[in-house]
């Protein structure tokens, strides 16, 4: 049971001890109270993986399995079927079909249509996805998800194991699409 004396004698060591914390926090603060060193692994969570697929994990994945991570954690936003979802708040991009669309009226950007690289693929998935928990799939379920829908989109071989070696050869159908651009102050950010 606490008396009245023994909180006040309690109370009057842990301000007796707080210039003592507050000194010891203050010696480890580095200059301005900006950061602190960075670690490894807090640098692992930042990553990006060029067109020639430098700096892909280890791991693999094909779309067998790739359908069934699909269907877990991407249906509700892109689709049964890869086919999208235009609701509002929800909805996701559709994400094949639209080959030949880019230069009429009615462009259909997708995966299968638009995007040059698969490799970006596979940084946008394991970057940005599933919307509700970006960057929680695991590398294997990122290289299967990229598997499916590259199968779906009939780039690869549905039988095909997508991984660092197979990922960065894959050639998509929009490639080729793509011109330089020729403005001079684009070499300021090269």
């Amino acid at each position: 049971m606490f008396t009245r004396d023994a909180c006040v004698g309690a109370a009057s060591l842990c301000l007796a001890a707080l210039p003592l914390t507050v000194g010891a926090l203050a010696q480890d603060t580095p200059p301005f109270g900006f950061g602190s060193p960075t670690t490894q692994q807090e640098l692992a969570k930042f990553f990006a993986i060029p067109p020639d697929g430098r700096g892909l994990p280890p791991g693999s994945g094909d779309a067998t399995l790739g359908a069934k991570i699909y269907a877990q954690n991407c249906t509700s936003c892109h689709g049964d079927h890869l086919e999208g979802n235009p609701a509002k708040g929800v909805g996701g991009d559709k994400l094949i079909g639209g080959r030949g669309t880019l230069a009429t009226k009615t462009p259909i950007k997708t995966v299968e249509s638009y995007w040059p690289y698969a490799t970006t693929l596979f940084d946008y998935v394991k970057r940005a996805m599933p919307f509700n928990a970006p960057g929680s799939l695991s590398d294997d379920d990122v290289y299967s998800v990229v598997a499916y829908i590259l199968a779906q989109a009939t780039i690869i071989n549905p039988t095909e194991t997508m991984n660092a070696t197979t990922l960065p050869k894959v050639v998509m159908p929009n490639r080729d699409g793509f011109e330089p651009d020729p403005r001079p102050e684009m070499q300021l950010y090269r």
